[in-house]
Order: structure tokens, then C-alpha cells, then sequence
């Protein structure tokens, strides 16, 4: 119930359309009831030798003497025997309502219809045939309403999904995992509209087909009508059972479905190392376990789908055979009871017996479709479930209510004794699995600040905190004196500026990549930055210049140029907070040498971070201060000679040539 009213909320803007399909649905039902109901004229025309007119006054004539019988017993009854009055008055009730229908017929039907019987059966069927053309268009208007609104709906739902999992921080994100996102941001929602197509053109219109045949069976005699409903409980209840079972099993072959996308990704993604090391058959049987794993699932969906079908058009049968077995009885014997329960108003005839049977057939073609989709529709909700999941997460970076509004950093920032532990991870200095432990540090504006340490030490950690792409467990970090969880994410995330290891570029032009750092930057301002970073000499070499497409990841250029444009794209927010994470690590020396350079031009006016493993003497003269981490502490601050005469760690990480011997 919560996933429905979940996508009510989605399929909301599209009411009216939903609405009008719906009334299409109701359309083609009456149609489809009115159809199977011509059989009773047909057969009476065809195998009796009265015209209508005169079936229908025959029928007016034998039911008003019911009703003067019936009337005369009622007075003779004495008033004390009141269930013998009641199942009377009942008669006399039946009676009179099969009169005023024959009545309303003839005055308001047979007028326009011929005497003779071959004209009357050939009305008959143009009747049928444009009733069924008007059923097919209906239909037609009812699938396209449907479908405009479950795409609609469908791409609300991806785009809604999509920027819910933006709103989440860093470590879900991660958590989650790229291939995850990506199978429920198109496999399942793909599975979700087609659920939802289901529901809108056969969920709706199938129902309606089976109350609309109900209905007329029940006209036409109620009592053998309820016989054939005896089924539908244990439908009903073949229907629960196994769509619990589906659901559980759709979800799981969903969640394999994202171990193969993960699978695949990942092999594809390190196709370098996959070669090189020969690692086919490793991924090969990788794959092969999920295959076997999604295959496992899958059948299982297969058998109780196939079991379905087949036990609900038995149920079926027996409910027609629980009907057509006394109305044959009646038929034959010219009764309307069986073993002194009666089962009829009067004597019943082929005809009526042949018209409930059609009836009867269409509420099972209906139920026949329903337990065909059933499945679908529980692959669906699974799909539901596992999509809504990521709109229901909550971020572990809220926005504050009430946000500060402060100016640009321009004082100092304070690191004051924060803690950090990442969730769900192994511990990796203690018991307590801290990865940041009391942790103090005042950096001024304007300096230029390095950060090293062996892996692990908790480099990267430390300077996710100024962003807020993790937060403390324990202690703040204040900009200015402000903590920065009272800053709004947005004004927080604009004056920073951060060129990461892994260089991100996107499959769009030079122009488009430098620029996402800026939206409303101008031309001037982009090219200024491509030139504060050095790249502007590789850029203009280029034959579309700033309009060439990187390629996915910028795989067209090179390691070098790639962090080039990262860094220009970090330049063009005039950031009053900048933070390179490892940025020379994958670049060549001349690249190295430029990025350093364009850093030492840019660091005035803003306080700059710089994770590095490379401590070479130009890197020495631009920074003012080292940092020295070691497993989640600051274990020295100062220069590089300060360090070299007092921190053993910092002479561990060093070289006489300044290089470092470990990566950072």
C-alpha cells in the first residue's frame, strides 16, 4: 500500500488523463457485457419461430400473470408465517423487475427494430460490429492515455530518484555504488512502467470487464450467478500466496541484476589490468556466478508463474461446470428448481442458458489476462520498493534550518579536536575503528598548507570535512570562527575549490567542463582560468579548440591535461578555500612542474590545501607549512627544515633527493 500511494503522488499531475482512460475502460466493459449479451435475441430469433415483438409480449404476458399469481398467493399466506411471506414477496419482487424491463424494451427498443426475424438478426449483428469497432477505439484512446501518462510518470519518477541520490552525501553514494544507482535509475524503473502500463490499460479495464459481466449475469438470473462465484475466494487466495512469493523473488533477481551491472562495470572499467594480468577467466567466472544466481531467481518467477494460469482457468471451469450443470438439468427437465431449490425465476430455456454461459466466458477471459500480469505487477512492486528505497534515504549531511549567511573566508580556518569514523568500515588504527582522532589544527588566511602522511593516515579524511563530504563524530571545524554545519551547503561548497586524484571530466566540451566549476561564468573568466592553469598552449593546439568533447572521463586527453582543466575548473570560482588532493600523483614531471607553478601564482588571496607524496624543491618553496599525519593524528607541524631536524615520520616520508618513499 505505501508504494501505491507513493506513485499516486507521481501519477497525481495527470488525473484528468488518467480519468478519461478510466471512463474508456468503463466504455469498453459496458461494450464488451452488451456483445455477449446479444447472444439471448440471437439464439431466440435463430432457433424459435417468433419475431422479437412477439417473444418480448409473450414475456410481458406470462410475467404479468406471475405477478397476479404471486400477488394472490401473498394475501392467502397467513400473516404470522413470515418466512414463507418473505420468499414470496421476493417472487413477486423478481417478477416485477423482469416487467419493467421487458416494458422500458418494448416501448423504448423494439419500435426501432423490424417485425421480421432475418431484418431483426441483421440489425443484430451491425449492432455487434459497431459496437465493436466503438470498443476498439475506445481502447485505442484508453492505451494512449495510459501510455503518455506512465511515461510521464516513469521519467518523474528517474528524475526525482536521480536528484534524491544527489541530495545523499559522499558515503551513501559510495555505499550505494555507481552500478547499483544505474540499475534502479533504468532496470527498474523500466520494470516499474511497465507495471504500471499493466495497471493503467488491464488492471482497470479487466475488472470492469468481469463487473460488467456479473452484472448482466445477475440481470439474467442471479441465482445461478452466485453458484459460479464459489471460485473467486479461492482465486483471491491463489492470488495472495503467490504474489508474495513473486515479490520476494522479483527482488531478488533485481538485486542480482545489479551484482551483473557491477560485475560488468567493474571489469570493463579496469580493462587495463584485465588484460595485463590475464584475469579473463576470473571475471568470466565472476559473471557466470551471477548468471547462475539471476537464472536461480528468475525460474523461480518462472514456475509460479506458469502455475498461475493453469490453476486459475481450472478454478474456472469448475465454477462453470457448478453452473452449466444445473442449468442444463432446468433446460432439459422444463424446471426452474433442482432438489426443491429454486434456481430460476421460471422454466429456463436454451437461449438463457447459452447467454449465461457467454457471460460467464467473459468474466473468465478477463481473470485469464489478470493472472497473466499478475506477475508483471509484482516485479513491479518489487521494482517500487527497490527504487523508492533511494528516495527514502536520508543524507548523514543535513542542511541546517536556519543557515548563517557570512562572507567569503578571509581569517582563519580551526580544526578543533574533530574525530571521524566511516560507517560500516573495518577499524583501522583501534578498536573504536577512528579514522581521524582528536584532531587540532589553526591555519591562517592565505598560507599554503601541505598535508602528508603513509597511506591511511588520514589525509583525504581531514580535508573532506572543509566541504562537508563527511562530517565529525566528534569536535567541528569553524571557518572564520563559524562552524561550518551552521553554514548553508551551498554557500559553504561555493567558495571551495577541489581538484581530487581521480580527475573527473565529463563527456562535453573544454568550454562545458571548465565551466561547471562556474555555470554563469563568462568567456572571459573561462578562458582567464584555462590560462591561470597552464593549458591554455595544449587547448588552442586542439582542432575544435575550447568546443572539443573530451570523451567520457576525458579519455582523449592526457593524465596531465586532464588535471589541468580540473584545476582550471577549480580556478574559475575564484575560490577563497582551495584543496588538491593528490593532484600530481598520475601526471608526468612537466605537468607537475605546471601545476605547482599555477598554484604558486594563484595561492595569493585564498588559503590552499595540498595532499601530496611528491616533496620536491619547487613544492618546498611554495608552501608554507607541512602537516605530518600518521594514523589519524597530527603528529608534527612546520617547514621542511623544521620537520627534517624534528619529525622521524616526516624523515621516513623523505629522501635526500625529496622524494618520498611511500605514496601519500
Amino acid at each position: 500500500m505505501r508504494q501505491l500511494h507513493l506513485l499516486g503522488q507521481f501519477l497525481w499531475p495527470y488525473r484528468r488523463r488518467l480519468a478519461l482512460s478510466i471512463l474508456c475502460a468503463g466504455f469498453v466493459s459496458a461494450l464488451w457485457a452488451t456483445n455477449l449479451s446479444a447472444t439471448l435475441p440471437a439464439v431466440k430469433i435463430l432457433f424459435g419461430e417468433q419475431s422479437l415483438q412477439e417473444l418480448v409480449d409473450e414475456s410481458i404476458a406470462e410475467l404479468t400473470r406471475q405477478i397476479d399469481d404471486y400477488t394472490a398467493r401473498l394475501e392467502e399466506v397467513d400473516p404470522q408465517r413470515l418466512s414463507d411471506r418473505a420468499r414470496m414477496q421476493r417472487k413477486l419482487n423478481d417478477a416485477s423487475q423482469q416487467l419493467v424491463f421487458r416494458q422500458w424494451l418494448k416501448d423504448r427498443v423494439l419500435p426501432y427494430l423490424p417485425a421480421d426475424r432475418f431484418q431483426t438478426m441483421v440489425y443484430i449483428l451491425i449492432g455487434l460490429t459497431l459496437a465493436t469497432a466503438l470498443k476498439g477505439c475506445a481502447s485505442y484512446v484508453q492505451e494512449l492515455l495510459v501510455g503518455s501518462v506512465i511515461f510521464s510518470t516513469a521519467n518523474d519518477i528517474r528524475a526525482h530518484t536521480f536528484s534524491r541520490a544527489l541530495d545523499l552525501d559522499y558515503q551513501s553514494l559510495s555505499a550505494l555504488g555507481t552500478s547499483t544507482l544505474t540499475s534502479r535509475l533504468t532496470n527498474d524503473i523500466t520494470e516499474l512502467s511497465h507495471g504500471l502500463r499493466l495497471f493503467g490499460v488491464h488492471l482497470i479495464r479487466e475488472p470492469f470487464k468481469i463487473a460488467a459481466c456479473i452484472t448482466a449475469a445477475m440481470i439474467l438470473n442471479w441465482r445461478l450467478t452466485m453458484v459460479s462465484m464459489i471460485a473467486m475466494p479461492l482465486i483471491g487466495i491463489l492470488f495472495y500466496r503467490s504474489g508474495r512469493i513473486l515479490r520476494s523473488a522479483a527482488r531478488d533477481t533485481m538485486e542480482t541484476m545489479s551484482r551483473i551491472y557491477q560485475r560488468i562495470t567493474e571489469t570493463f572499467d579496469s580493462a587495463r589490468v584485465v588484460v595485463a594480468f590475464s584475469g579473463k577467466p576470473h571475471h568470466e567466472a565472476q559473471l557466470r556466478e551471477a548468471n547462475d544466481n539471476y537464472f536461480a531467481g528468475s525460474m523461480k518467477i518462472v514456475r509460479v508463474s506458469a502455475l498461475i494460469r493453469p490453476v486459475t482457468e481450472l478454478l474456472g471451469v469448475v465454477a462453470f461446470t457448478g453452473v452449466l450443470l444445473p442449468g442444463a438439468y432446468m433446460v432439459l427437465n422444463d424446471t426452474d428448481q433442482i432438489f426443491g431449490v429454486k434456481l430460476a425465476p421460471g422454466p429456463l430455456d436454451a437461449a438463457q442458458l447459452m447467454t449465461l454461459y457467454a457471460l460467464l466466458a467473459g468474466i473468465l477471459d478477463p481473470v485469464r489476462k489478470l493472472s497473466a500480469i499478475f506477475p508483471q505487477m509484482k516485479r513491479s512492486l518489487g521494482a517500487a520498493d527497490r527504487v523508492f528505497e533511494i528516495a527514502d534515504q536520508k543524507t548523514a549531511i543535513p542542511e541546517t534550518a536556519s543557515p548563517v549567511v557570512a562572507p567569503a573566508h578571509c581569517r582563519n580556518i580551526c580544526f578543533e579536536n574533530v574525530s571521524f569514523r566511516y560507517r560500516g568500515a573495518a577499524p583501522h588504527h583501534a578498536e573504536d575503528g577512528l579514522s581521524l582522532r582528536d584532531v587540532s589544527l589553526h591555519v591562517d588566511f592565505g598560507e599554503v598548507i601541505a598535508v602528508v602522511g603513509s597511506n591511511g593516515s588520514g589525509k583525504s579524511t581531514l580535508l573532506s570535512l572543509l566541504p562537508r563530504l563527511i562530517d565529525p563524530v566528534e569536535g567541528r571545524v569553524c571557518i572564520d570562527g563559524v562552524d561550518i554545519r551552521e553554514l548553508s551547503l551551498t554557500a559553504l561548497r561555493r567558495q571551495i575549490g577541489l581538484v581530487a586524484q581521480d580527475t573527473i571530466l565529463f563527456d562535453e566540451s573544454i568550454y562545458d567542463n571548465v565551466r561547471y566549476g562556474k555555470p554563469d561564468a563568462s568567456d572571459a573568466e573561462i578562458e582567464e582560468a584555462i590560462r591561470r592553469a597552464h593549458a591554455a598552449d595544449f587547448v588552442s593546439l586542439l582542432p575544435d579548440g575550447l568546443n572539443t568533447v573530451v570523451g567520457p572521463g576525458g579519455q582523449k586527453l592526457s593524465g596531465g591535461q586532464r588535471q589541468r582543466l580540473a584545476l582550471a575548473r577549480a580556478f574559475v570560482r575564484s575560490p577563497s578555500i582551495l584543496i588538491l588532493d593528490e593532484a600530481t600523483s598520475a601526471v608526468d614531471a612537466e605537468s607537475e612542474v605546471l601545476i605547482y607553478q599555477a598554484l604558486k601564482e594563484s595561492s595569493r588571496g585564498r588559503t590552499s590545501f595540498v595532499i601530496t607524496h611528491v616533496i620536491s624543491q619547487s613544492f618546498v618553496d611554495m608552501i608554507d607549512r607541512i602537516v605530518v599525519m600518521n594514523r589519524g593524528r597530527i603528529v608534527a607541524v612546520g617547514t621542511h627544515e623544521e620537520l627534517c631536524r624534528t619529525c622521524p615520520d616526516y624523515l621516513r616520508l623523505a629522501e635526500p633527493g625529496g622524494q618520498t618513499r611511500e605514496a601519500a
